[in-house]
Parts: C-alpha cells; sequence; structure tokens
C-alpha cells in the first residue's frame, strides 16, 4: 500500500501593486503587507517552486517529490507527457485594483518565444464587491489593425468586453483571449504551469517601484485572438454532493465540490493527481489507503493519484474546486 498522503504546500506571495488585503481577511491567508495580489497554491515554475509543509515530505519541494515518486504523483499518463514539470499553476488573486489589460500566448508562441507552456485558465470568483466586473475578449469584431489603434490611442477599455462578476461566478480565459478584471474580485485561478504575460494597456498605473510597467504590445498584437467566442462565461448549476463541472478544457478539468456532511470521491479511472481548492468551511479527507488530512477555507491540498478514493467529511459543509488534468484533449471549454 502506498504511502503517499494529501500533501500541503506553503503558499507563495507576490506582492503586486494592484494587490489588497482580502487575502488574508476574506480566506484566512497569513499574509504580511497591503499590496499582496496572489498567493501561489501549488507551482512548479522555477523561482517559485512549492515546497511541503506537512508529513513525512515536509521541506521536499514539489520537483523532487515527483522526482521520487514520478506517476504515483502526477498519474502514469500526466508522468508520461510532462516528466517531472507540474503541468498547471493554481492561485488565489485578489484584485483590489484594476488588472492591466493583458494577453498570454498559445503553446506554440509560448514554447517558440519562451521554451515555456502556453496559458489557458479558469477564474472562479470567490468573493466580489457589489459592482465588481471583469473583462474578457472583446465587444465587437475587430482586427488587428483596428486593436493596434485602439491600444495607441490609449482607448483599448472601449472595445472590451465586461461581465459583472458575482461569487461562484467563472469565466474561461483560453490563451489569446484579451481580459483584466475590475476592482473588488477574489478569484482562485486555474492554469497551465506559465508566467508569461504581455500587457498592452496598464492604466497608466505606476509599480510599487514608482515606474511605469513594461507593456508587450507587439508580442500581444502576435498573441491575441481576434475572433468573437460563443461564449463568455461558464453556466453550471449547484447541486449537493456530487461533482459540477465549471470548466473543461484540454489542460484541466475543474469541479465544485458542495459537500453538507459526506462524500466519497472516485478517482481509480482518471489517472491523475487531483488537487482540492477550498473555498468554503473545513473538512477531514479520508484516504483509501488509511491516511488522512485537514482542508479549511484558502488552503489547497494535493491527492496524489496512487490514491483513489477520498471520503470527504464535514460537519458544518465545505465547498471545494476539484481540480485534474483531462484524458480527452478538448481544445474549447465544453
Amino acid at each position: 500500500m502506498s504511502e503517499l498522503y494529501p500533501i500541503k504546500f506553503k503558499p507563495v506571495y507576490k506582492e503586486k501593486v494592484w494587490g489588497g488585503e482580502r487575502l488574508n481577511k476574506i480566506i484566512g491567508k497569513k499574509v504580511n503587507g497591503n499590496h499582496i495580489g496572489e498567493s501561489w497554491e501549488l507551482s512548479g515554475i522555477a523561482g517559485s517552486v512549492s515546497v511541503v509543509s506537512n508529513g513525512f515530505l515536509t521541506g521536499n519541494d514539489l520537483h523532487e517529490i515527483i522526482e521520487v515518486y514520478m506517476g504515483d504523483i502526477l498519474g502514469e499518463r500526466v508522468f508520461e507527457k510532462f516528466g517531472n514539470e507540474f503541468p498547471l499553476l493554481l492561485k488565489f488573486i485578489d484584485a483590489n485594483q484594476v488588472l492591466s489589460v493583458q494577453v498570454h500566448p498559445d503553446d506554440y508562441m509560448a514554447m517558440e518565444k519562451h521554451e515555456s507552456f502556453g496559458k489557458s485558465e479558469l477564474w472562479y470568483i470567490v468573493d466580489a464587491a457589489p459592482d465588481a466586473y471583469v473583462y474578457t475578449g472583446f465587444n465587437r469584431e475587430v482586427s488587428k489593425i483596428r486593436v493596434a489603434e485602439h491600444i495607441k490611442n490609449n482607448t483599448i477599455p472601449e472595445i472590451l468586453n465586461k461581465e459583472i462578476a458575482k461569487n461562484g461566478d467563472s469565466f474561461f480565459i483560453p490563451a489569446g483571449r484579451i481580459h483584466a478584471t475590475g476592482p473588488g474580485v477574489l478569484f482562485a485561478e486555474i492554469q497551465q504551469s506559465s508566467d508569461i504575460t504581455y500587457r498592452v494597456y496598464d492604466w497608466n498605473r505606476k509599480g510599487i517601484d514608482g515606474k511605469l510597467r513594461d507593456l508587450h504590445i507587439n508580442a500581444a498584437l502576435e498573441a491575441i485572438d481576434y475572433k468573437q467566442p460563443r461564449n463568455f462565461r461558464n453556466v453550471y448549476e449547484n447541486k449537493i454532493e456530487q461533482p459540477i463541472e465549471i470548466g473543461h478544457c484540454s489542460y484541466f478539468v475543474v469541479n465544485k465540490l458542495i459537500v453538507k456532511q459526506s462524500y466519497t470521491a472516485e478517482y481509480n479511472g482518471i489517472d491523475s493527481f487531483v488537487a482540492y481548492m477550498c473555498l468554503k468551511g473545513d473538512a477531514i479527507l479520508l484516504c483509501d489507503n488509511g491516511t488522512k488530512e485537514t482542508i479549511c477555507m484558502g488552503e489547497t491540498v494535493l491527492i496524489p493519484a496512487v490514491i483513489e478514493n477520498v471520503r470527504i467529511q464535514c460537519q458544518n459543509g465545505v465547498e471545494l474546486l476539484e481540480i485534474y488534468i483531462p484524458e480527452t484533449e478538448n481544445e474549447e471549454n465544453l
């Protein structure tokens, strides 16, 4: 029987000019400072690799435990594809101010220019101010020339699609889709393992160092997908004690789990690790190999692939995002 267990990691906090205090006040992160914008929960990015914080693996980083346990951690098919590289980056983000208008490259462009994965991502809104919104895509048919003109004239917000953002809303943002958030949005972000961002507009704002932040206009114009999508937001219906799919693409599946007292998750058919991001409440995770761990609001736990059965038990209810790597490759969000 495997010795592996539900693994927790030390969050990596990122100071951002647009960050605030909601990571602490809303989900209980123990952060210092008034501008912590991101909590990297599970990361294989160089310089910010997650370090284990519980059990006998404490002090080892994510790459080290994958190197030792390989498919037992990732799943055999996932390890065969990605090797020691963890394929996702999971974050909680506090956009206290509006984010820059930005875009991320797809796999081809990212590999060609940066030897990196591309960056498709999904946002789940954990907490939103009453008038919160996000920008995703364009509000009309546009061309590369027209977008370049708006960037040059500092009028790019005029052509962005603006969506109201409320607690529980979810948005899939594939590589190539221009986007930003308005102020007052705390969200979970599930994305490919990449930290490449091309900024096209930053509201004439100065960074923490007092200087204007760099823009990457030429690269952004090359990366942008100018086609109109079928939809801008994910639509789903809450259900109790069964997985609710809120996003599915070729890179990840994201389900929501609402558990009132007890639910057993079966993973013997997916051949992938599973990550839980806790949105609300707390629970005990009881695994089929006899190991167990607690999970509380604001925490993220990695369930190794060798664990195929997890019983989630709670007294006062818990809400989780359940994340894993799909077997089938779908190019678009379902």
